[in-house]
């Protein structure tokens, strides 16, 4: 603010000037032509319109030419202001180290700390002096930024590129983006596990309804004997003798017992992203050798397939995950084996006969049916985003 009043009233003062030189110089001029014309032709000086306002121009110029210098370098808005980080520390550049830096701060900042100032009048100055020396603390200490303003001191007149540093080293967020991905792979981690434990206890609680499997568990419990039964109408006692509910022992059986594949299997920490990631060079080694040997022994040398690769084949045929394939029952894998699905016609007829069973499936249904005649009578009443003409 003080240098753009200096440069206004200097503005001023010279139009001032300026403005008064024309005046005397119209008061020396002539008032008519005629005498004009009267004077002595060596007398006369040929008018230049332009030689005034260009002259004027010049000067002001000049005047303002170290101001305009001093804005090249240091600006008031960036890092310690007019001023140099190192100069506010009162070090060197050249001498520059960083191990003194904190105990050099400490220093200045009890003796300029704004509380050990008792008069009023020196604690606005005394406070922003404070604020001066953190400042160039908070440069300093941290390496890029030190970077960055020894830059910005060696080029000021990259103004620019300064201002943009300066402003994505202020609002960037000082965060180690590996404490970034390390947290987010252990919240997805855990995600992971919690949804397949929920999906897997759903599983539990569908199959504890089913009568098939109660049954099962019960007969399972009466070999065991740790169900009891009344002995007169032959049902189970809700209460047994160990004071435990029924239900809780037949759940416990059911539990033990069942087998859960596919998606609603039992949780496992190995199914989660971090440790898949963690294991990520070993898993990669044994795909890159599986890989390897499939392609010498199969499409180099030509051998037929054995039984391992005829069900590799066909779980990529039906286009199932490794959790699905396996959970498929052994009579409907002999089926598979028997209708060599390995090979690809061969799983293409076979896909077309199941496509036209279930068209005559579905034909034969009454709900199917059903669901022909509802569609047939809505014919012509379903929304549509387009009008069609």
């Amino acid at each position: 603010m003080g240098v753009g009043n200096e440069m206004g009233e200097m503005n001023e003062r010279l139009w001032t000037l300026v403005s008064e030189g024309a005046a005397e110089k119209r008061k020396r001029r002539p008032t008519t032509p005629i005498d004009y014309l009267q004077r002595p032709k060596m007398l006369r000086r040929p008018r230049d319109s332009s030689s005034g306002p260009v002259l004027h121009f010049f000067l002001i110029v000049l005047c303002n030419l170290p101001f305009q210098i001093d804005a090249v370098g240091l600006a008031p808005g960036l890092y310690c202001g007019t001023v140099t980080c190192y100069d506010v520390l009162e070090i060197s550049r050249d001498d520059f180290n960083k191990t003194d830096l904190p105990k050099l701060y400490r220093r200045m900042a009890r003796q300029y700390h704004p509380d050990r100032v008792k008069r009023e009048d020196l604690r606005e100055e005394t406070e922003e002096k404070f604020r001066l020396i953190a400042t160039a603390y908070e440069t300093l200490k941290d390496d890029e930024t030190r970077t960055y303003y020894d830059y910005y001191l060696d080029h000021p007149e990259e103004r620019y590129y300064n201002f943009y540093q300066y402003y994505r080293l202020r609002t960037a967020p000082r965060v180690d983006v590996r404490i970034v991905i390390a947290v987010t792979i252990l919240l997805i981690s855990v995600v992971q596990y919690l949804s397949a434990h929920q999906k897997y206890r759903e599983a539990l609680r569908y199959a504890k309804e089913q009568v098939k499997f109660r049954h099962m568990a019960i007969e399972i419990g009466r070999e065991r004997g740790v169900l009891e039964f009344d002995k007169q109408t032959g049902k189970m006692k809700k209460k047994q003798r160990n004071g435990q509910d029924s239900e809780q022992i037949i759940s416990g059986i059911i539990e033990e017992n069942i087998s859960i594949s596919g998606g609603y299997r039992p949780p496992r920490i190995l199914d989660t992203l971090a440790v898949q990631l963690l294991f990520f060079p070993i898993i990669g080694a044994k795909l890159i050798a599986w890989w390897s040997r499939w392609a010498f022994k199969f499409w180099i040398r030509r051998q037929p397939y054995d039984e391992e690769a005829k069900l590799y084949m066909i779980r990529k045929n039906l286009k199932q995950s490794e959790e699905q394939f396996q959970a498929t029952e052994p009579k409907l894998m002999e089926e598979y084996m028997a209708c060599e699905l390995w090979k690809r016609a061969e799983f293409d007829r076979w896909k077309e006969d199941k496509d036209k069973e279930e068209k005559e499936r579905l034909s034969n249904s009454g709900r199917y049916r059903q669901y022909k005649r509802f569609m047939k009578k809505q014919a012509g009443n379903t929304i549509s985003f387009l009008d069609e003409m």
